[in-house]
Formats: C-alpha cells, structure tokens, sequence
C-alpha cells in the first residue's frame, strides 16, 4: 500500500554530511542537557507518599488537586484511579515530616470542614458527600534508586538483544549503524525532558523501551531493502543502492509511523495527566525515530564500508559448509 511514488531516486547520501553534523549537534546539546540539569525524577525514583481516596461520587479531580495543592509539598499528582469515584494522590517527600503525619495532613485537607468520622481517620463526610482514605503506601529513596537501577538494566539489556538481531540477520555494520542510531533518539528523548524539567516517571522509562523497539522497526525494513537491492542493482554504487531503499520505503514510513502518530496524539491530547508525559515521550521518539532510521542510520551503514560481498555472496559460491570442503583440492 502507498499513498504515493516518487519518481527517480532521492539523492539522500550527498547530504548525508549534513544530516549526521545535525544529528551530533543535538546529541551534543541532549547530552549537555543530562550532564548539566539532570533528570527531574518523579516519584517512582525519588520516593514519596502513594494514597487512594474513594468518594462516594464520582470526583471532582479539580478541587482534591487543589486541596492537595494547598499543603505546598511540591510537585504532587492527582489522577482517578479505575472508577470515576477512586483517585490516587501522590506526594513527593517532605523534609522532616514523617509519612503518617503527611497522610493525615492529605486527607484533613481533603475533607475540608468536615472532620474524619473514625479514630483512625479514614474517612469523613456524610452520603454523598463522604470520602475513604482506602490505603497509604510509602516509596522509600532506596526503591527508586533500585527501580533506576533496573530500568537501566532493561535498556541496556534491550540494546544488546537488538544488536545481536542484527548482527545475526544481517552483518555487523549495520548491527553498529542502527543501535547508535536508536541510542540518539532515547538520548534526545532524556535530553528534552532534562532541558525542560519534564517528570521521568515509569511510563516515560517504559516510553523509551518502546522507541527502541519502534526505531529499529525502521531501520530493519531499511536495510532489508539495502540488502535486496544489492542483489537486483548489480552494476549501482553503494550511495545509489542505499539512496533507492530510502526512497522505495518512504511512502510506508509515512503510513506506518502517521498512523501510529495519530493513536498516540489522542493519548496525548485526552489521555489526562496520568498519560502526558508517556504520550509526549512517545512523539519525540516517533519523529526522531524516522529521522534517525533514515538519515542516520544509513550514512553510518556507508562510512562503516558497507559492500555488495557483505550481504551478497558471489554467484556459484557454495551455501553449505560442507559442500566447500568437497571442492576443496
């Protein structure tokens, strides 16, 4: 399926210079951005206070967000939680306030003039004005730190495996090729929420493992078409080869990350705070992730020396091992 053909072939890897000196100069800025600022972890890494209130109404997200405002404990996170009547309230950790004192003070402001009904204050007001205080769990530091310590594991991990896929499918340049350009879109996503002090959550974390897997999505379908047209275009250059599967694969780019695109803008424009962050992730890894298959991906491919005998072998070349031992004097 394509929305469109495009005549000829683009002359992609004459500017090729110039697409990797953008790609460095951001790269350089993102990594500056990380050094310099660091990440705003939220408080699945840096630790805090986790409550789950039940109303006996559907809730009004606004005013508890308010109310939760008003104790000027930091950055906190209101959001409902399954039905329209639970909300979960997260709190990062306040100096010198102890984790009870923090909940009571949540849900004294929660309940306003009317005070908990209980001793041990999990719940105030009357019919349908009545709120719970369903749980109260607390994220130390040590657990954030071991939960980073993990995600980091997890990209790392994911990193190796997509190298030996393509190590193994296809050759080693293009193992090297795909995965540096793959790193550039996590690194600019990490970048973007450092320079502007964007939360890095789990979802964020798990938003990158995605764009990973997403980008090299791209860059296999790339060197896919790389490697057949090695096969079909005997007598073309290595930057005409690769200048062709670039502009063969352009419309279903389109189609394929648009459409993903579009599902994710919902996300992002109706998904509420609990998926802002997630979403936003998601569309700086989709757009740098068609930059970086194509533009950088590519160039790397051709300076790594990549040839015609890397992923052809040459006609009457036996296939079986074996059969190269019998022609063998």
């Amino acid at each position: 399926m394509e929305f469109f053909r495009i005549k000829g072939t683009l002359p992609i890897m004459k500017y090729a210079l110039w697409f990797n000196v953008i790609s460095f100069v951001t790269f350089a800025i993102a990594v500056g951005a990380l050094a310099y600022k660091g990440l705003n972890f939220g408080i699945d890494f840096k630790g805090g206070t986790v409550a789950e209130l039940r109303f006996a109404k559907p809730a009004e997200i606004d005013k508890v967000r308010v109310a939760v405002e008003s104790l000027k404990t930091g950055e906190a996170f209101v959001q409902n939680f399954g039905t329209a009547q639970d909300v979960l309230v997260r709190l990062p950790i306040v100096q010198n306030v102890s984790n009870a004192q923090t909940s009571e003070n949540l849900f004294a402001a929660i309940c306003g003039p009317s005070r908990p009904k209980n001793e041990a204050k999990t719940s105030c007001g009357e019919g349908a004005e009545k709120v719970e205080l369903k749980r109260v769990e607390f994220v130390g530091p040590q657990v954030g730190k071991e939960l980073f310590e993990s995600g980091a594991l997890a990209l790392l991990l994911v990193i190796a495996g997509i190298m030996a896929y393509l190590a193994v499918r296809f050759e080693w340049r293009f193992a090297v090729a795909a995965i540096i350009a793959n790193v550039h879109d996590v690194i600019i996503i990490l970048g973007l929420f450092a320079i502007f002090g964007w939360e890095f959550n789990l979802p964020v974390l798990a938003a990158c493992l995605a764009v990973l897997g997403y980008s090299v999505n791209e860059s296999v379908v790339i060197a896919d078409r790389v490697r057949e047209n090695f096969r079909k275009m005997r007598k073309a250059s290595v930057d005409e080869v690769i200048d062709n599967a670039i502009t063969s694969t352009m419309s279903r780019t389109i189609i394929t990350h648009g459409s993903t695109q579009i599902m994710v803008l919902g996300m992002l424009l109706f998904g509420g705070e609990t998926l802002h962050y997630f979403a936003l992730a998601l569309t700086i890894g989709i757009c740098f992730g068609i930059y970086s298959s194509v533009l950088v991906m590519a160039p790397l491919v051709r300076w790594l020396g990549v040839s015609r005998e890397n992923l052809v072998k040459p006609e009457g070349a036996p296939k079986d091992p074996l059969e190269a031992e019998k022609i063998l004097p």
